[in-house]
């Protein structure tokens, strides 16, 4: 596919972005006719005359432009790799010019050359290391991801926008995008450190032990929903957890208010990957990721709290649960975002309407791979079970959107409300088959009354 832009003086500050193009070009024209040609390997990318605009712009500039042309190379006998040679200027015998002069009118905004820069001897990159770009030292700023490096160098914070997929029916973030956001966070901030290898958020020193990250126990905790369209701030940092483990905190706030959503905590330990077995942490591992290490902590635990296990009496039940590819994540296994979703399916529909979820904890006790059936078993709590029902009959509406419950008008009024209990659930996922059940994770949830709308809202 070759795509021809035609650009003038007149289009010397103009910044045209290739939505399908994972750079974009800043078109500044050199003084002389020159034609560019560089390949853009095993793009399947959307012809550029969807864009109204760009081709409006470009059809009315005259056919003594310069042309920039960008082709793509499907003759390759190599489809993993590229020539530094394939990046070439008509006229211009210099490859290493070529590379200059593409920089030169990038202006930083194509990192994905700054790779090229530095090749090796026998001229091949590897693609996938021209497309990720994956730093080779500490960043302090990322403009792509909207992160930067805070607490004395060694924390990170990443400005997020909720998106419209993201929302529930309530019209606030769901709390499986809440966790996914925590998730990609924290890889980003492996990303920064420059110690990121070609692993799922794997140091250098964790890929030659051929070992991987897994989670053994997260606590999340939510105190407001955001909405779609809300400005969010992530803070995430790490400490030491035991002999061979490590800590990760995040702290999710309002960039507007600064008020806080949600905080959660979580203990990881490296694990091999051939053998699916628990690793100590080696000496070149700890020696890479200390140095980032914290003392803070975004829940305070004194002594955690144990989770019982369920079995066949649990009052609710999901049998027969298949794990799809799409579950998979890098590492072979169901990502523990889909444990999550196991769990909540579990709880009655009546309260997902009338209750929004609080805080979750999750203690993991064995990976889920792509041929297990799961079972997922719930049962409430006791002293978190409501004892005037949940149906709401006699609500009133407030100017400002809050709800009065037909509960408050019929007990203590407004503050025996917010002093309630909060229902609480304790949850059980395990595998069946015919060598008996394995647990796979065991968790306890705690559920608060939903309110039509934040009690700090102007609305």
């Amino acid at each position: 596919m070759t795509l021809c832009v035609r650009a003038s003086k007149a289009l010397a500050s103009t910044t045209i972005s290739t939505a399908w193009h994972p750079f974009a070009l800043k078109i500044r024209p050199p003084a002389v006719y020159k034609t560019i040609s560089y390949p853009i390997s095993q793009f399947q990318a959307p012809p550029i005359y969807n864009n109204r605009k760009a081709m409006a712009l470009f059809s009315s500039y005259p056919a003594s432009c310069p042309i920039i042309r960008c082709s793509s190379n499907r003759d390759s006998h190599e489809p993993n790799r590229q020539k530094l040679n394939n990046i070439r200027i008509i006229g211009t015998s210099s490859a290493k010019a070529a590379v200059d002069h593409i920089l030169s009118h990038t202006a930083g905004v194509a990192n994905t050359f700054n790779s090229i820069t530095s090749v090796p001897e026998n001229g091949y990159i590897p693609q996938e290391e021209i497309r990720q770009d994956i730093p080779t030292r500490k960043k302090l700023v990322d403009p792509h991801r909207q992160g930067l490096i805070t607490q004395g160098g060694v924390g990170y914070r990443q400005t997020v926008v909720i998106r419209s997929y993201e929302v529930g029916p309530d019209k606030t973030a769901t709390l499986e995008s809440i966790l996914n956001l925590l998730q990609e966070a924290a890889l980003n901030h492996v990303w920064m450190s420059g110690l990121l290898s070609n692993g799922f958020g794997a140091t250098h020193g964790m890929v030659k032990n051929n070992l991987i990250w897994v989670v053994s126990r997260m606590q999340v905790q939510v105190d407001h929903y955001p909405i779609w369209g809300e400005i969010m701030e992530i803070d995430t940092w790490v400490g030491a957890s035991g002999k061979n483990g490590m800590r990760r905190d995040w702290l999710v706030r309002s960039q507007v208010t600064g008020l806080v959503f949600a905080r959660a905590t979580s203990t990881w330990v490296m694990m091999n990957q051939q053998t699916r077995r628990l690793s100590k942490m080696p000496e070149e591992v700890r020696a890479e990721i200390s140095p980032w290490f914290i003392e803070k902590q975004a829940i305070h635990e004194d002594s955690p709290e144990k989770i019982i296990k369920l079995d066949s009496k649990a009052r609710y039940m999901n049998s027969n649960l298949k794990p799809k590819r799409s579950d998979l994540d890098m590492n072979h296994h169901v990502n523990n975002v889909k444990y999550v979703r196991w769990m909540l399916e579990t709880i009655p529909d009546e309260i997902l309407e009338s209750h929004q979820l609080s805080s979750i904890i999750l203690e993991y006790r064995k990976e889920c791979g792509s041929s297990d059936k799961v079972q997922s078993l719930c049962h409430p709590d006791d002293d978190g079970v409501l004892k005037d029902g949940l149906k709401q009959t006699n609500d009133i509406n407030l100017p400002n959107g809050f709800s009065l419950a037909s509960e408050i008008l019929e007990n203590n009024g407004l503050l025996h409300s917010f002093k309630k209990e909060p229902l609480r659930y304790t949850h059980l996922l395990q595998t069946q088959g015919e060598r008996g059940s394995e647990e796979i994770v065991r968790g306890r949830t705690a559920w608060k009354k939903k309110m039509s709308t934040l009690p700090f809202s102007s609305s």
